[in-house]
């Protein structure tokens, strides 16, 4: 304790005297004052969230504010794409595969001071599981039939059916652990139980959040104290605050064909990663012609998907032959399964009655893949005498309830960035239109075991039949483009889950 009665000389020299022996320290350590070791950040993101809360609503930004940085969940996702413990140790699954039971880590709390327990947990699944839930993955904890909390460190999840894939869809971002009482109010200030708080949210500019100074996991150093998001939506605006320091990182830069621009800087890195975003032109199944599965591929043989790659995205990025990327687990190579043949296709549209082609609208998102994959596409279409209006959609709000709501659309086109949603075809309903029991039959099999080898056999075969009836054009899979400082450390390089992970991240001393 400073004493406020010393003379204003005495102080002053005291002040004085412990300025001397701070910065006697720092260049002890190496280090000017000017030098100690940075713990802000500045991070860019090219869309705003909707909000804040991960569990009420689906855009993936807002899973890329608070995933792993506010909120937690039982398990998560590591950089690898593998399932780790969190908010439970540990658990254990019976062997008919329809009791899970979670060991929980002690003395934790939400940042509000709510305790969590299993009694919380209980809250935020049957939330999520509830008649009235918003949760965007609902469908994860449909087969959750009845929970127990024989103690605060125990919670039991019991099953109506084995659920082979839950422990991994409990580690996303629509399974995090939301507070009793802060739930209702999570959607622009949210309360989790993560190694950083919520500050304030500017709207049109910025999210800010800090260091949560009370933090449960002890075997985590979080090095940084503040952390600024920064919402720029133009590519050559997130080039310039790169390059003049405006902000530190853009984890997912928007512009491949900028990219180069950034060659030779001293000061910033490229880096080129993997992601789950998987570049697809859905078709309205229910539609003519789209309801013909010789269109559908003779659409997909007119496309040079090589073409589309280059002119779309610099060339940055995996052409693919179904929903599923290189990452996964099953993945099958099936870009020769319709490969470009602009005369095959042509005959193909002759053989379903479209000898002279025909007409149609794309609605194209106002995200850069979009318009610019939809530009070359309209050009190869072309060849086969197939004529694609194109037309500009609000995203997320007109397209949202355009395509997802309405299903009004023929075709449109989007990065579907959750990891493993190949199941998506088998939802009903779903914006593809699109229906075959027989897929609908294997995605079945693989909740039903938790062998992954039998798993991944199992993928295969639902991603032939994709590439087989083509509800949607597989065009290519997108990389994760990230520029950064050079003396930042511990981003994500690769993306198996869309977010902005920030518990290991700092600054290079």
């Amino acid at each position: 304790m400073i004493n406020s009665s010393l003379a204003p000389s005495a102080r002053l020299a005291r002040r004085l005297s412990v300025g001397v022996a701070m910065a006697a320290g720092l260049l002890f350590l190496g280090l000017t004052p000017a030098e100690a070791a940075k713990t802000t950040l500045s991070l860019g993101m090219t869309i705003e969230p909707t909000g804040l809360d991960p569990t009420i609503a689906a855009p993936v930004a807002i899973g890329q504010v608070t995933w792993q940085n506010i909120f937690e969940g039982l398990v998560t996702i590591d950089e690898t794409g593998k399932v780790q413990p969190q908010l439970a140790k540990s658990w254990d699954i019976s062997k008919d595969g329809l009791t899970y039971t979670f060991k929980l880590q002690p003395d934790v709390t939400f940042h509000d001071g709510e305790v969590f327990d299993s009694r919380a947990a209980k809250f935020a699944l049957d939330r999520a599981r509830g008649a009235d839930s918003v949760n965007p993955q609902k469908r994860f904890f449909a087969s959750i039939a009845s929970i127990d909390t024989p103690d605060p460190e125990t919670l039991v999840l019991h099953l109506s059916a084995p659920t082979g894939s839950l422990l991994y869809w409990l580690g996303w971002p629509a399974s995090v652990m939301v507070g009793p009482k802060s739930a209702a109010d999570d959607k622009t200030k949210p309360v989790g139980t993560g190694p950083f708080k919520f500050v304030n949210w500017a709207k049109g500019d910025k999210v800010e959040i800090e260091k949560n100074t009370d933090y449960w996991n002890k075997a985590v150093s979080v090095k940084l104290d503040k952390v600024t998001f920064r919402f720029i939506a133009d590519p050559q605006a997130q080039a310039a605050a790169l390059k003049s320091g405006d902000v530190d990182a853009i984890p997912e830069f928007a512009a491949p064909e900028l990219m180069t621009s950034f060659d030779g800087d001293e000061k910033l890195v490229t880096k080129i990663g993997n992601t789950e975003l998987k570049v697809v032109a859905g078709m309205n199944n229910a539609q003519k012609p789209f309801d013909d599965k010789r269109v559908r591929q003779a659409l997909m043989m007119a496309i040079d998907r090589k073409t589309v790659v280059d002119g779309a995205w610099s060339g940055l990025g995996t052409p693919i032959g179904s929903h599923y990327t290189p990452n996964d687990p099953g993945y099958v190579d099936l870009t020769g399964k319709l490969p470009y043949d602009p005369e095959k296709a042509k005959a193909l549209l002759a053989e379903a009655g479209y000898s002279n082609g025909f007409t149609f609208t794309i609605k194209s998102p106002q995200m850069a893949y979009a318009p610019r994959s939809a530009q070359v596409m309209q050009a190869m279409l072309a060849e086969i005498g197939v004529t694609m209006n194109i037309e500009p959609t609000e995203f997320p709000a007109k397209w949202v309830q355009d395509v997802m709501k309405d299903r009004a659309y023929e075709m449109t086109i989007v990065a579907h960035a959750e990891p493993m949603d190949i199941d998506i075809y088998a939802r009903d309903p779903y914006y593809f239109n699109y229906k075959n029991p027989a897929f609908n039959d294997l995605l079945k099999k693989v909740q039903e075991t938790s062998d992954p080898a039998e798993q991944a056999r199992i993928y295969g075969q639902a991603q032939t039949i994709l590439a087989e009836d083509v509800p949607a054009l597989y065009l290519f899979v997108m990389p994760k483009l990230g520029v950064w400082d050079k003396k930042l450390k511990g981003l994500w390089e690769n993306e198996p889950i869309p977010s902005n992970v920030l518990t290991n991240v700092s600054w290079d001393e």
